[in-house]
Parts: C-alpha cells; sequence; structure tokens
C-alpha cells in the first residue's frame, strides 16, 4: 500500500500528475506489457521503488477499468541475484499465452549489453508474477548487433514473432530489428533482421545506431511500426533522439519477414517522450509514452522524491500514410467545469480546446515562460492538456507535442488566443 507519507506529500506537490497512473514515488521510464485481459487495461512500466533514479529496475504496475481510475498495484517483476535479470528487468510486452498471461522482457545482469530475454507467468490478476530462472533468448555475440533489447510479439497470419531493438552503441554502429519465430514460448527461432537502415526509408526518417522499443501492429490495412532512436554522442555515451513512425508492408523473406517501409515520419514533436509501447484494442490501437524530467535540477527531483510520468493514453491514427494520435476517447469524461479562458488558470489539472492557433504561458511573479507556441495549432483544432508539469497538445492532423512545466504555488497558466477551458477531474460513481 502507498505510505500516508508519500501520499501527503504529493497532495501539495503542483507538479505531480494526479490524474496520470503513476507511483507517488520512484523513478519511472518506458511503459511495457500493455495489456486488457478480462475487462482491466494494465500498465507496466520500468521502475525503482527506492529513489528518483534510474537503478535496479523492476516493473511497476498500474491497473484500469476505464483508462480514468488508475490503482498502483504490488511491484510485477524484480531484479534477482544470481539471475540473469540481477542487475534490472528491462523493456518488454505481454502477451496471452493460450489463457495464461506472460511476461517477455529483457534480464539485464551487469550492462546493456548482456541483455537475455526472459518469460514470467501470472494468473489473470496479473499481480502474481512467477520469474524464469534462465533465458529463452541468449546475448548477442556481435560484432555488428552487441545490444538487444525490448521485445514486442505481434502474430502474422496465424504465426507469432518477436521483435527485438538492436545495434551497436558506437558512432559507426548500425541499427537492425531482429525478429524471431516464437509460435512456442520456450523455443525461439532467429530469423534475421526484419528491418536495416538498408532501408532507405528508414535510415532517412529513423537515423540512429540502436532502435529502441519497438511496436508493430496492423492498422487499417497497413503495417504500422514505432520506434525510438538511439544515438551515440561519445564513447559509451547515448542520445535518446525521439520517436519515429513508419508505414508499409510485411514481405516473405526466407523463413521470415521483412518491413518495406513506405514513409514515416516524427511521432510526437515534444522535448519530453520517448519509448511508447502499442496496444492493439478492438477497433482501435492504444499508445502510451513516457515524459521525462525536462531540465529539471537533480536537487528539485531529489526533492519531490519523483521521476517520470506516463503520458495519457493516445489512439493511433492512419490517414493515407501518416500516422498521428490523438487522446484516447475516454478521457473526455474528465471534464468538469469550464473555466474563464481570459483569466489565469490556476486548476492542477485542465484542458484547453480551441478551433485554431492557441499558446501556454506558465507565469510566476514576473517570470513568464512559453510553453506551447500558438504555431502548432495552424490549421485547424486544438486540444491540449495539462496535468500539473506534464503538458500534451493535439492537433487536427493528428501531431501531437508533450512538453513538460513545473508549476509552483504561486504560478499560474496563461491561455494564449480564443479558447474554451475545462477543468479536469475524475468522474463520480456512476
Amino acid at each position: 500500500m502507498p505510505d500516508p507519507a508519500d501520499r501527503a506529500r504529493v497532495g501539495t506537490d503542483p507538479t505531480f500528475p494526479r490524474l496520470h497512473g503513476r507511483p507517488r514515488r520512484g523513478w519511472l521510464n518506458d511503459p511495457n506489457g500493455l495489456a486488457h485481459v478480462d475487462g482491466t487495461w494494465h500498465v507496466f512500466f520500468q521502475h525503482n521503488p527506492a529513489a528518483p533514479v534510474h537503478d535496479a529496475i523492476a516493473w511497476g504496475h498500474v491497473s484500469s477499468p476505464d483508462l480514468l481510475h488508475w490503482t498502483e498495484e504490488p511491484l510485477a517483476l524484480v531484479p534477482r541475484p544470481g539471475r540473469p535479470d540481477a542487475a534490472g528487468c528491462w523493456s518488454g510486452c505481454v502477451v496471452d499465452d493460450g489463457g495464461v498471461p506472460t511476461a517477455v522482457y529483457t534480464a539485464v545482469t551487469a550492462e546493456a549489453s548482456d541483455g537475455q530475454v526472459l518469460l514470467a507467468t501470472s494468473d489473470r490478476t496479473l499481480r502474481h508474477w512467477q520469474q524464469a530462472a534462465t533465458a529463452v533468448v541468449p546475448a548477442p555475440e556481435g560484432p555488428t548487433v552487441t545490444e538487444v533489447r525490448d521485445p514486442f510479439l505481434v502474430t502474422v497470419d496465424g504465426r507469432r514473432y518477436a521483435v527485438q531493438g538492436a545495434g551497436r552503441p558506437t558512432r559507426d554502429g548500425r541499427p537492425q530489428l531482429l525478429h524471431w519465430a516464437c509460435d512456442d514460448l520456450q523455443h525461439w527461432e532467429p530469423l534475421g533482421p526484419l528491418l536495416d537502415d538498408d532501408d532507405p526509408v528508414a535510415a532517412a526518417v529513423a537515423p540512429a545506431n540502436i532502435w529502441e522499443c519497438p511496436s508493430l501492429v496492423a492498422l487499417d490495412g497497413r503495417w504500422v511500426l514505432v520506434l525510438s532512436l538511439w544515438r551515440a554522442s561519445g564513447d559509451g555515451v547515448g542520445e535518446l533522439a525521439g520517436v519515429r513512425s513508419l508505414v508499409g508492408d510485411l514481405e516473405p523473406a526466407g523463413a521470415g519477414l521483412r518491413f518495406v517501409a513506405a514513409s514515416g515520419g516524427v511521432l510526437d514533436a515534444g522535448p519530453a517522450f520517448y519509448a511508447p509501447q502499442l496496444l492493439p484494442d478492438g477497433d482501435r490501437v492504444l499508445l502510451w509514452g513516457w515524459a521525462w524530467e525536462l531540465d529539471r535540477p537533480p536537487e528539485q527531483v531529489a526533492a519531490a522524491g519523483w521521476a517520470g510520468v506516463l503520458t495519457f493514453p493516445r489512439e493511433l491514427t492512419l490517414v493515407g500514410d501518416a500516422v498521428g494520435v490523438r487522446p484516447a476517447r475516454e478521457l473526455t469524461a474528465l471534464r468538469s467545469a469550464v473555466l474563464p479562458a481570459a483569466e489565469p488558470v490556476t486548476a492542477a489539472a485542465f484542458e484547453v480546446l480551441a478551433d485554431g492557433p492557441v499558446g501556454l504561458t506558465l507565469a510566476d511573479g514576473d517570470r513568464e515562460q512559453p510553453v506551447l507556441d500558438a504555431a502548432f495549432g495552424a490549421g485547424g483544432p486544438v486540444r491540449v492538456l495539462v496535468d500539473g508539469s506534464l503538458v500534451e497538445a493535439f492537433a487536427a492532423d493528428g501531431r501531437s507535442l508533450t512538453t513538460r512545466a513545473y508549476p509552483t504555488p504561486t504560478s499560474h497558466w496563461r491561455v494564449d488566443g480564443p479558447a474554451r477551458v475545462h477543468r479536469l477531474e475524475l468522474p463520480g460513481p456512476g
């Protein structure tokens, strides 16, 4: 159960996003294991419950019956001394394997380069997990691929495949997505690259040294691939360089498949968005991403006791060869009282609805911080959702922008342009 002291501290923290599912303390990064099981949505994520730093990564877990009300669940996967995941349970996915919820994740013993694929199984509450003792896929042996991670499973024409991000963390490293046949999760058949930078569209749209966090889904008769870009900026040092989407086709290639990209683009234009994962859900595809802390001094992070936020759930859209996103349809239920748009906004969470360009500024005394430029909304209606320090903006053409700005007890928001503003809060029962 959450510590009452944490609840009290968060209750007075104007930067904490209360409507987004996350623990009240600790580090959070990549969403993992998105699942919709027996009417409940489950979101797992990279989590260090002990401190707001990336260390000893476990899988945190929140659940929801409606994508609005989130419950913090017990830790799902935890590092185990002497096992392949001794140094961390890194990113992966959850699949329903013949009725058995199964996590497929990257296990790290000491270094990123020793990543192996491990399995864990649960009952259908997804609260009680049994982590395997040995890996189903060993660490890579190079030389062109020295790091692999983030397995994502997809079924194509009745056969199940796993896709892994891969590459080498050097300036001359070339990214790949590896794929495996894994109808039997205990026995994986290597099939080689699903995609590499010999593909001219991928090379132009998604330059990187490692492709991370791949998600591959069918949408409106096409295949959509989302991946995150890791670029080497020095020896052993990397830059997380944004997220790209590719639209294309899957073609037979030997015993496996080849993704052939037709188009691609930036999935989110903001400075605080990375490592999204996709979840096919009936007639739609849902998406969550990680919004990191943006230019926040370490002493403020330490004092807050938490770092990193999951975005609101979003829906993937496809118009022609262009991939976009919009807020999940359920989020309209958060709208409550209408606030005067011409007056300072002090609500902890609110939504801005505009028929055209609109800007957003965070003001504190004489200090003003531009947060959203009105140019983002040129060309049609705009929605901006603010919850604590997390700002998520959506344009009519499917563009999104995720950023962070940190209110204080004395600050207020200013909406720059004609708009309607709603306070956001959880709806009551019924």
